[in-house]
């Protein structure tokens, strides 16, 4: 007797409304979707902010949560699943935000994370668990929410749909005669920010030894703009300050065409690991094995262990996975000369 094929979900929602670089996360897991279970249907409730950056991802539907309209942005979920029934939630957030967000959602199977990473009574709204997996990287986390739908995990690979204008937008700012260093200073988080002057003497490097062009970007952020514009008042050279003139597919389209990024914990360094460029990433506030740029490891400066050892005492075996190190003088423990020479090896290894 024939074995009967398996039967597959033929609607899915996802729920992942935040970060930017959890938001990039995602995107594996929808191409996998769709080549796995070729005629399915996604929807993938996500954030505003997030919306601009893979909200035209085609095949699927996207709708846009407002977590800044409070009571109202339930109202409008709700109102918008109303008559609706998926096969599958895969609810990917764990703040209890989403979790109320999750509630709007009618859905019969409803897969969540394992209990160690549950948290803010994410188990409540949930039936079925992705499995344990003590020390992942996000980015495979999330990949394993395919798993308990019997499907393989979604292997990391990405695309983020672009425009003619935002490549066009990107030569404009880059160089043609030599390398190009993009730095992206500034993470969610100001305690996984470098120093101003750190990065001035970096891009002062990278200028007098690599002849490198050094472009400076940000968001419209007040604080963005003045820490950029800090790292510029603190060079010797001179660097293209772009804070604030780019949007998130120009900042994409940029980073696709750049040599290398320079970031810390932040959003567009998993944007730029994304499309395929190396990132050289500063880390001491949290792990880059968890949460760093996920094809650029190897390009990190980590100072994760010696932090969680200073300010917790513990070492990284003996912390709770993703524990962060967020204390005020933490990144300092980056030196500028580990930047430098991580910065020498990557262009030593990109001869010719």
């Amino acid at each position: 007797m024939d074995q009967k094929a398996p039967s597959y979900p033929a609607s899915i929602c996802i729920l992942r409304l935040s970060a930017i670089g959890d938001v990039t996360h995602v995107i594996p897991v929808v191409l996998s979707l769709q080549e796995q279970i070729p005629n399915v249907k996604i929807t993938w409730i996500i954030g505003k902010i997030e919306a601009k950056l893979v909200g035209d991802l085609p095949g699927v539907e996207f709708i846009v949560f407002d977590k800044k309209a409070g009571r109202r942005g339930y109202s409008e979920l709700r109102k918008q699943m109303k008559g609706r029934k998926f096969d599958a939630l895969l609810h990917m957030q764990v703040a209890f935000r989403a979790n109320l967000a999750a509630a709007c959602i009618p859905a019969k199977l409803r897969i969540g994370y394992d209990k160690a990473r549950s948290k803010d009574l994410h188990s409540l709204f949930i039936n079925r668990r992705i499995k344990s997996a003590p020390q992942q990287h996000v980015r495979d986390c999330l990949a394993s929410f395919l798993e308990p739908l019997g499907l393989n995990a979604a292997p990391p690979r990405w695309q983020i749909p672009l425009s003619e204008s935002d490549h066009q937008f990107a030569q404009v700012h880059l160089a043609q005669d030599r390398k190009n260093l993009v730095i992206s200073p500034c993470a969610s988080h100001t305690l996984r920010n470098w120093t101003a002057e750190r990065y001035a003497q970096l891009a002062d490097h990278a200028i007098e030894t690599h002849g490198m062009n050094v472009i400076l970007v940000g968001s419209p952020a007040p604080f963005e703009a003045e820490y950029c514009a800090s790292i510029e008042n603190s060079m010797k050279h001179k660097a293209h300050n772009i804070c604030g003139q780019d949007t998130l597919k120009q900042l994409t389209a940029l980073m696709t065409h750049a040599d290398l990024v320079v970031a810390p914990d932040t959003g567009p360094a998993h944007i730029a690991s994304a499309v395929g460029t190396d990132v050289l990433g500063l880390f001491a506030a949290s792990n880059p094995h968890r949460s760093g740029p996920y094809n650029s490891l190897k390009w990190c400066v980590n100072r994760y262990p010696d932090a969680l050892r200073k300010f917790t005492g513990k070492t990284v075996e003996e912390a709770r996975w993703g524990a962060k190190a967020e204390y005020e003088g933490a990144m300092e423990l980056v030196t500028v000369e580990e930047a430098t020479n991580t910065l020498d090896r990557w262009v030593a290894s990109h001869q010719g």
